[in-house]
């Protein structure tokens, strides 16, 4: 996606603003605006750029390193409006292995992250859900959003309140995105000091949106969306040393990797971890092993025993540079 300004300089088009003076909340923004009808053009014209893209690709594209990147342009993967949190106290391997909230696509595609299991450890490869909204209830997000203050320059401020997570709202368009941040997002209760009446209220709405977006039954124009299981075409294996050393109960049984070379070129954000992305024959036999196995199994590759995270790409996302946060 295209991004101007200050919010185009991370890789994945997503990166966090300065701070404001007050250590409120951050943001990032060139506003799409003019209303509905020019939602309505912006949305048309995210897909038919990708599908221009995606056509000149067709015709320069010789193949792709195996399992690196190259997989095929998804011409309904414009994002619209994504969610996700990106600090708080998960070490950075966790975060880039982390799943948006909630993404919303110029298609009408909403992928959530699937329940989570109370079960340690968890499973092996998390799930995602999807369901599908008609054009008009993109169109009806798109303006609360901005009725909620994502684009519009609101100080939300900073609750006195410690280790808690950074809300990133992100709401694209064809000139670029606006980004808001919000600290500690689900702490803005009266006991909570720091805040202002304003500041309450502009948290509020956003939580109802994110409430909203995270309804897996229920869609702006009143009707039910039928939630179903994302099946991705690729996943990004992030992988590090196994940890030596004694453990409580039986080591877990080894799994043989399926995929390319472990543990894969390092990651800017975290160079102490490896990345590889898994598609096609491979992400087959992947897919079969990761469902009898779990979030401590090791895997072995050549001759060494790796720790791996397996995070399900989504139709935006091709290479593991896609996952970065920051």
């Amino acid at each position: 996606m295209a991004v101007s300004g200050p919010a185009g300089a991370a890789s994945g088009g997503e990166t966090p603003s300065d701070p404001m003076p007050d250590g409120g909340n951050r943001r990032a923004s060139r506003s799409v605006r003019g209303g509905m009808n020019r939602w309505r053009i912006v949305r048309a014209a995210l897909v038919g750029l990708l599908v221009v893209s995606a056509a000149a690709c067709a015709d320069t594209d010789g193949g792709s390193d195996a399992g690196q990147a190259g997989g095929p342009l998804d011409t309904g993967a414009a994002v619209v409006l994504r969610v996700r949190q990106v600090e708080g106290v998960l070490p950075p391997a966790d975060l880039l292995a982390r799943l948006p909230i909630v993404t919303v696509y110029a298609d009408g595609r909403v992928l959530t992250e699937g329940p989570r299991t109370l079960v340690f450890p968890g499973p092996a490869l998390p799930t995602v859900e999807l369901r599908r909204i008609a054009p008009e209830d993109v169109d009806a997000l798109v303006e609360r959003a901005r009725a909620a203050g994502i684009g519009s320059g609101v100080d939300l401020g900073r609750p006195a309140v410690a280790d808690v997570p950074v809300t990133r709202f992100i709401l694209g368009g064809a000139t670029g995105v606006d980004v808001l941040e919000v600290y500690g997002l689900h702490e803005s209760g009266e006991s909570v000091a720091g805040l202002t009446e304003a500041q309450r209220a502009g948290r509020a709405m956003l939580r109802a949106l994110l409430a909203e977006l995270t309804d897996p039954t229920g869609t702006p124009s009143g009707g039910d969306a039928a939630t179903e299981l994302y099946h991705p075409e690729a996943v990004a294996a992030l992988a590090s040393p196994w940890p030596g050393g004694p453990r409580e109960g039986p080591a877990p049984p080894e799994v043989s990797w399926p995929g390319p070379a472990l543990p894969g070129p390092g990651l800017r954000s975290n160079p102490g971890q490896g990345c590889v992305v898994v598609r096609d024959a491979a992400l087959t036999e992947l897919l079969t092993l990761a469902a009898k196995a779990n979030a401590q199994t090791p895997w072995r590759s050549g001759d060494g025993r790796w720790s791996v995270a397996l995070r399900p790409l989504l139709p935006d996302e091709t290479e593991c540079a896609d996952l970065a946060t920051d």
